[in-house]
């Protein structure tokens, strides 16, 4: 893995303290900007906020008269490829998060070397977002029994993974087992709630993260007309009072339902980031999935997964922004702004939407020097040329991107994103 990201890391090195003067700071510590700022970072954490401060003579000065300083964003559910995947695959998926803002990572997808990774990300060794990974997935292709299952919650714990992802397929059996191994040996896990378990069972079996929102649909029976007001407070309700995290995925429901046209998601800039093959199949696979539903079953879809999103909200349940990206039409990266939009739509403010891939990933993570910006927090920081509280589709204008009080600039990010796009050829 030497070679990973060089690109990146080729570039000479920054001072030790960075001052972003005259910048707009939107700490997320409340709604409000706070205007002609001067942030000094040094040695990787923030050091000082202020509006007159002296700045040392060591120090690279980055103007921010115009732009917009965020706490660095986290994407919580994306699909990191293994390390030995072809074509430093792996490798383009960290460059596209990075150059996005994205300076932490929940990985759904594990596989081996993916912790060596991580550590070195962690080390400062490679220019990564600081990474937050699950092993390999429980799903119908992976535990053959109950005994099966627990034995690899065992195995995973003893690997050193941080969660455990749940994926469809499962027996009620192999769920309970798996979720009172994980309980009994201090393991979280989240992801999809298996077809055959009841959301509220999986609820109160703990699983920590419900990652999309297939199992509302399911338990409300979403596609056959408006839901039923009373159901839906009552299993939010139920899922606040656990203290269970929700991670809609809202671009990828509509991207699944064809709330966009084919010609509008190829017509995504991003989409030059992978093969045209890769396209393709995407495009087929649109085709075959809109054959296969009624345009009723779509709007009572799309309507009601919003209903549902806004009852969490209001509810008090707590929501984490996760793209599910690598799947289709949806990049690593570039597929945060689109879930943010999504969520926009569905009735969230700019505010909520940035909680969600910030306040939120720290509060998660257990990190209280994440999420915000703050004295002494770590200096994981994007700057944008417009306000993401006036739209949050402005998380896509990114200026720069600081990781651990490491800057880089516009030009660096689009010069390892144009080493991704050549390689597949597109212009």
């Amino acid at each position: 893995m030497r070679t990973l990201l060089c690109f990146l890391l080729a570039v000479p090195v920054f001072a030790d303290t960075v001052v972003f003067r005259n910048v707009t700071v939107i700490p997320m510590t409340s709604p409000n900007a706070i205007e002609k700022q001067t942030v000094v970072v040094k040695d990787g954490k923030i050091a000082s906020i202020s509006k007159e401060v002296a700045i040392p003579k060591d120090a690279t000065v980055i103007d921010g008269t115009g732009k917009f300083l965020l706490p660095g964003l986290a994407d919580m559910n994306v699909k990191i490829p293994p390390t030995a995947a072809k074509g430093g695959l792996m490798q383009d998926v960290l460059t596209m998060l990075m150059a996005n803002g994205v300076t932490s990572a929940r990985g759904m997808w594990g596989s081996p070397g993916q912790l060596a990774i991580r550590e070195k990300a962690r080390a400062g060794k490679i220019v990564s977002p600081d990474l937050f990974l699950a092993g390999t997935q429980f799903a119908q292709q992976t535990v053959a029994s109950p005994e099966d299952a627990v034995e690899r919650v065992h195995q995973q714990k003893k690997e050193g993974w941080d969660f455990l992802t749940i994926e469809l397929g499962l027996t009620p059996a192999e769920y309970d087992a798996i979720a009172k191994a994980a309980r009994e040996s201090n393991m979280r896990f989240g992801g999809t709630v298996p077809v055959g378990v009841a959301l509220p069972h999986a609820i109160e079996m703990g699983q920590e993260t419900i990652d999309h929102l297939d199992a509302f649909d399911i338990y409300l029976d979403v596609a056959k007309g408006p839901v039923d007001e009373k159901k839906l407070v009552e299993i939010a309700s139920k899922v606040e009072d656990a203290g269970t995290w929700v991670v809609p995925t809202l671009a990828l429901s509509e991207i699944t339902f064809g709330t966009h046209s084919l010609d509008a998601l190829n017509a995504y800039p991003e989409v030059m980031y992978s093969p045209q093959a890769a396209v393709d199949v995407w495009s087929k696979s649109y085709d075959l999935r809109m054959q296969a539903i009624s345009r009723d079953q779509v709007v009572n879809v799309v309507n009601n997964n919003r209903t549902i999103l806004r009852a969490l909200r209001d509810t008090g349940v707590r929501m984490l922004l996760g793209t599910g990206s690598l799947e289709q039409y949806l990049e690593p990266g570039f597929s945060v702004m689109r879930e943010m939009v999504a969520l926009k739509n569905a009735g969230l403010t700019p505010y909520e939407v940035l909680k969600m891939a910030t306040v939120n990933p720290a509060i998660y993570f257990g990190r209280s020097d994440a999420g915000t910006i703050e004295t002494g927090n770590r200096a994981d920081l994007v700057l944008l040329d417009a306000d993401p509280l006036a739209d949050v589709a402005n998380v896509a204008k990114v200026n720069g991107v600081m990781l651990a009080g490491k800057w880089y600039t516009r030009q660096q990010l689009d010069d390892a994103l144009k080493t991704i796009k050549e390689k597949y050829r597109f212009n």
